[in-house]
């Protein structure tokens, strides 16, 4: 694809970096033949893991905090590309701890993006959620913030740094997810727990991610927000399609909503769209690069109805079934890992 020919000897870093996104794009930088990779987080015990597992000199590790300038100044000297995954992604622990939430996904990314418009990166891009769409959560607003620096640093560097951003839903198997939690219930003989059986959520493959998040490095113009469209399915059905794959039967306990969540998640806003490009797999939506001067656009232009716009969340995209939720699952290498070692079909 177009992005091997970008990473060719470039010096990468990448914060959060021993999380699921973190392994698996530095998996990917490696066999593209990328230069150097730094990864920089606060765990050095998963760090420690990552240099044993992957045991390539051109990994360097850097342990920090993005919400300390002087860590993330270290660590973006001379790179070309930065990938910002570092955040606190739980959201009943953002609900509790809010200030946590505003320090890490606000601060600390503006921290990163600073440092690296005044190290010359050539590009940001800013790892978001549909949680940060019409947000409700601690989680979210502090992503959705996350996204209004991006765009504001990037109205003020059109000509330096292409900060950018990328906006998914769940990633399947990712630390903290629903689906591992399944397997373990399933393993277990436990009953699965689901919150709301008509709660809907966006069902996106790791691999797929990183293909929105390469996408978004190679063809972004400053201020952009790329959006992978995906399929959704309700949790009563994901977790009937865990039943059904690894053929145990039983129960499904309903728990109820957890703090801040909602019945369903939204990708990109109707008023977004409006102006947004549409890329077949992809959104792009632009950054609205008028000043604060707003007196010529309140008496010039056309006006543009709203009424046949729609948001694009979980319950309007396509929606699998338990069949279609079973391939999908197929496809994931951890799946296919605890199949083989339970000895069921692949």
């Amino acid at each position: 694809m177009q992005a091997k020919s970008q990473y060719g000897g470039k010096r990468v870093l990448i914060t959060g970096g021993t999380g699921s996104f973190g392994k698996k794009m530095t998996r990917r930088l490696l066999d593209q033949g990328c230069g150097q990779i730094r990864i920089l987080s606060r765990d050095e015990a998963k760090q420690h893991e990552m240099r044993i597992e992957f045991e390539d000199s051109r990994l360097e590790f850097h342990v920090g905090d993005v919400r300390d300038r002087r860590s993330v100044d270290y660590a973006i000297g001379g790179v070309d590309l930065v990938f910002h995954a570092a955040a606190l992604k739980q959201v009943p622990s953002c609900e509790f701890f809010p200030i946590q939430a505003v320090l890490t996904n606000v601060l600390g990314s503006a921290n990163v993006i600073e440092s690296a418009q005044g190290e010359g990166v050539q590009t940001v891009v800013c790892l978001s959620t549909d949680k940060a769409v019409m947000p409700i959560n601690a989680m979210g607003m502090s992503k959705a913030l996350m996204e209004k620096v991006a765009q504001s640093s990037a109205r003020r560097s059109l000509d330096g740094t292409t900060v950018c951003s990328v906006r998914y839903g769940n990633v399947m198997y990712s630390r903290g997810s629903v689906i591992p939690l399944f397997v373990q219930q399933l393993l277990d003989g436990k009953p699965l727990t689901v919150t709301d059986p008509a709660m809907t959520r966006f069902l996106l493959p790791l691999e797929v991610a990183v293909e929105l998040v390469e996408y978004a490095f190679v063809n972004a113009q400053p201020g952009d927000t790329f959006v992978r469209k995906a399929p959704a399915a309700t949790m009563g059905v994901l977790a009937e399609a865990m039943r059904q794959l690894f053929d145990v039967d039983v129960p499904i306990e309903e728990i109820g909503v957890r703090h801040g969540e909602k019945l369903f998640e939204t990708l990109a806003t109707r008023e977004e769209l409006r102006h947004g490009q549409d890329m077949g797999d992809y959104w792009r939506l632009q950054m609205d690069q008028r000043g604060l001067d707003y007196a010529s656009y309140f008496s010039e232009g056309e006006q543009v109805g709203l009424e046949t716009e729609n948001d694009y969340h979980s319950h309007n995209t396509e929606r699998l079934d338990i069949d279609g939720t079973i391939a999908l699952l197929r496809q994931l290498p951890e799946i296919q890992a605890v199949l083989s070692t339970a000895g069921l079909p692949q």
